[in-house]
């Protein structure tokens, strides 16, 4: 573990908390180094049932840093590097043993909502909401999005919000199926440790073996897909529209 990306115990519950909080948990290369290993870690350890994971302070994560996005386009080693990451963040959590229940405690964006959508089971607090902004960007919605999104929704609406990058509001989230649960702000935690506590209290082996078989639909899903997304996403970061969104960026952050 890292510092921004910290484990708790609570007693057969691990929370993972995303802990960049200054900078509403944005994902730079440390934290997304950290997210590709800590699902092989948490499975590994035998006296962990549940996990639950969300994010320190306002945000669940406000997606990409622009920084790292940055030194992906002008680098491609780095590119390239980041990208395999992302194809083990989704393998890894597609194929993750234990019951993962996301507590989104404020916005869940880019890489957030591949997060939230690649858990089990997702408490969204009341001025939540999801993002995609992959498209409006410049770059093809390549680390989860397009995979999970049509499976929890209508492939109209995964359409209209992937391609448009639109927020998804807390009760729209709801409405869609991309969420289980609202509640009111400050209170994703205490509701998402309670779910998790009573599936840590089920037969393990039960539990499980189930997940795996609802998981072979995401799998199917998956398999084909990923390797088109991620070299889609690749080479969408030599593109000028993507050049000049970051051009933008960089003006505005001097």
């Amino acid at each position: 573990m890292t510092d921004v990306l910290t484990t708790e115990t609570d007693g057969p519950v691990r929370i993972v908390r995303l802990n960049r909080p200054d900078a509403l948990n944005a994902v730079d290369e440390e934290l997304h180094e950290a997210l590709t290993y800590i699902w092989a870690e948490l499975d590994s350890d035998p006296k962990t049932r549940a996990v639950v994971i969300t994010g320190e302070g306002r945000a669940f994560t406000a997606g990409g840093d622009m920084g790292l996005l940055q030194k992906m386009a002008d680098d491609t080693v780095c590119r390239e590097r980041v990208l395999d990451e992302s194809r083990r963040i989704m393998r890894d959590m597609i194929g993750f043993r234990l019951p993962l229940i996301a507590a989104v405690n404020g916005p869940a964006v880019g890489l957030g909502c591949s997060l939230a959508m690649l858990s089990d089971i997702v408490h969204m607090e009341e001025s939540a909401y999801l993002a995609d902004p992959h498209v409006p960007v410049g770059l093809v919605a390549g680390d989860g999005g397009a995979i999970t999104w049509p499976l929890a929704m209508s492939l109209l609406s995964a359409k209209e919000y992937i391609l448009t990058g639109d927020r998804i509001p807390a009760e729209e989230a709801h409405r869609l199926g991309l969420a289980n649960k609202v509640v009111p702000d400050g209170t994703s935690l205490e509701s998402a440790l309670a779910m998790a506590h009573r599936m840590a209290k089920l037969p393990p082996q039960a539990v499980q073996d189930t997940k795996r078989a609802l998981n072979q639909h995401l799998a199917r899903a998956a398999t084909g897909l990923v390797e088109f997304c991620v070299s889609a996403e690749y080479r969408s970061f030599d593109t000028p529209e993507l050049q000049a969104n970051l051009e933008k960026f960089a003006q505005k952050k001097s």
